[in-house]
């Protein structure tokens, strides 16, 4: 069986920043090539890069927010662009503001099928949302570290709220040995 933190992969990191001053998101996106605001839609200015492949979405208040990185790097090397393209329209912005990781978004697989239902009952009720009417995976609320797995029954798993990569692998190897534990790893 391979090891299932093999199978991790990051699907999306989101950070936030500032600039530390309100913008006029009306002039920015006049200025700002590329850029979409629609305000009766969205409150934020929405500015996407290429290389590499984000969404950097900039508030009137000054707060930016990545989303859609793959990794804690393109994060930062995403928003150095955002910050070049702002100060190329004579707004400053510090040097290095500091750019803060709210959530990573990771996917993994533990190789086998899973009873959901017996997983429910193993893991406990208390750390656990099982309703397949509503949602076909199993929410399972990990303490250490403080993350939310979701448990699907071909044994795909999809791990948010971590703050750093190796979140993910502390989460897989935490439930991969709780399955075992309780006999329901078997293939």
């Amino acid at each position: 069986m391979t090891d299932p933190k093999e199978t991790i992969n990051i699907e999306n990191v989101v950070a936030s920043t500032g600039i530390g001053q309100e913008l006029d998101l009306q002039s920015v996106a006049m200025d700002l090539e590329g850029a979409d605001y629609d305000p009766e839609q969205f409150p934020g200015l929405v500015y996407r890069t290429q290389h590499p492949k984000s969404a950097a979405l900039i508030f009137r208040s000054g707060k930016i927010v990545c989303t859609g990185a793959k990794s804690t790097e393109d994060v930062h090397e995403s928003l150095q662009i955002v910050f070049d393209k702002l100060r190329e329209l004579q707004i400053e912005v510090d040097d290095d503001p500091e750019i803060v990781v709210q959530n990573i978004v990771t996917s993994a697989d533990l190789g086998v099928n899973l009873n959901l239902n017996a997983i429910a009952v193993g893991l406990g009720l208390e750390n656990t949302e099982y309703e397949p009417e509503q949602f076909p995976g199993l929410v399972y609320r990990l303490d250490e570290p403080s993350v939310v797995a979701l448990l699907f029954g071909s044994g795909k798993l999809v791990i948010t709220g971590g703050k750093q990569p190796v979140d993910a692998e502390h989460a897989v190897d935490k439930i991969t040995s709780q399955l075992s534990n309780l006999g329901l790893l078997e293939s």
